[in-house]
């Protein structure tokens, strides 16, 4: 074979192989977790379903490090919140585990719009929580219609 052949080969071919590769692998999902940090701590907070559904249940995933050692909180004691413009509340405590240093919650919002959330957290009984200076805004969808499935 002469170099010339070997070229026009490997131009046929390339689009093949990189169309069988891509086959192969799944659609990335988008990274939509939220980092915070504390004095002490590092949040990773992801939400099941972004941006959430008002009148549908939300799951939280909160991961937990020590800012300083990175090594993850275990036991602790948390919750995540979320106030409206009409200055309505809702919240929900951490359940820890079952990974290391990860904590549950969840929170269904009762109106659609803007809410501004935030987490608060601390080691054990004896610690006082501490929570991010700021809060994030969330933008909270419209419920879906009785008799409609969310999409």
């Amino acid at each position: 074979m002469t170099p010339n052949r070997n070229w026009r080969r490997l131009l046929v071919l390339a689009p093949v192989v990189v169309a069988l590769v891509g086959m192969g692998c799944e659609p990335q999902k988008l990274n939509t977790d939220m980092r915070l940090f504390t004095s002490e701590f590092e949040f990773r907070i992801a939400a099941d379903v972004v941006p959430p559904r008002a009148l549908e249940t939300t799951n939280y995933t909160i991961t937990i490090r020590d800012k300083k050692t990175r090594e993850p909180i275990v036991n602790g004691q948390g919750r995540i919140f979320a106030t409206n413009a009409d200055r309505k509340t809702i919240w929900d405590g951490f359940s820890y585990g079952p990974e290391v240093g990860t904590y549950h919650a969840r929170l269904m919002f009762i109106t659609a719009g803007e809410w501004a959330m935030n987490v608060q957290f601390r080691r054990d009984s004896t610690q006082t929580l501490v929570k991010p200076e700021d809060d994030w805004r969330q933008m909270i969808r419209q419920a879906a219609e009785p008799g409609t499935t969310t999409p």
